[in-house]
């Protein structure tokens, strides 16, 4: 298993935007799917703000996230992150791939000077949920974040510098 840390714009994306795609699809529907993968495009995860992180096995995709600043131009909260993306092949659950991606995502954006992190999953994603809050993930208030992402989201954060 190879973790790497890639640019948006690598063509191995291809693999993790496509599993995603079956897994909102099968969670989510059709248009469930289209509209979460078209509500962040790959170009939220640019340099030199952003970043993708794909783990690989045998040359093929199967697992990833991808990091974003939380907010666009990183004006209101510059030192805030938000994960996206953070996908298993459910081919490969229950190995330790998620919790890879996610110390791999955490070190990419300590990297790039950020000190917290958000992130938002859906409640058709038990366990998104479960691996959060085993990772120490705090959840967040609904009076915490101005502007959810949708009204069923789920949000946790967590400090990068301790």
């Amino acid at each position: 298993m190879r973790i790497t840390r890639v640019h948006h714009d690598d063509p191995r994306m291809d693999g993790l935007l496509a599993g995603l795609l079956e897994e909102y699809t099968e969670r989510y529907g059709a248009r469930g799917a289209a509209d979460e993968l078209a509500r962040y495009p790959v170009t939220e995860f640019a340099a030199p703000h952003g970043r993708v992180v794909l783990a690989e096995l045998d040359g093929e995709v199967v697992a990833g996230g991808a990091l974003r600043p939380y907010e666009e131009g990183r004006a209101a909260m510059p030192d805030t992150a938000e994960f996206k993306r953070i996908w298993t092949s459910h081919r490969h659950r229950r190995r330790g791939l998620a919790r890879r991606v996610m110390a791999a995502l955490e070190g990419a954006a300590r990297d790039l000077d950020y000190t917290r992190v958000r992130l938002f999953t859906g409640p058709s994603q038990p366990e998104a949920i479960a691996l959060y809050d085993r990772l120490g993930y705090r959840r967040l208030e609904r009076h915490e974040v101005a502007e959810w992402p949708y009204v069923e989201a789920i949000g946790f954060a967590r400090d990068l510098s301790v």
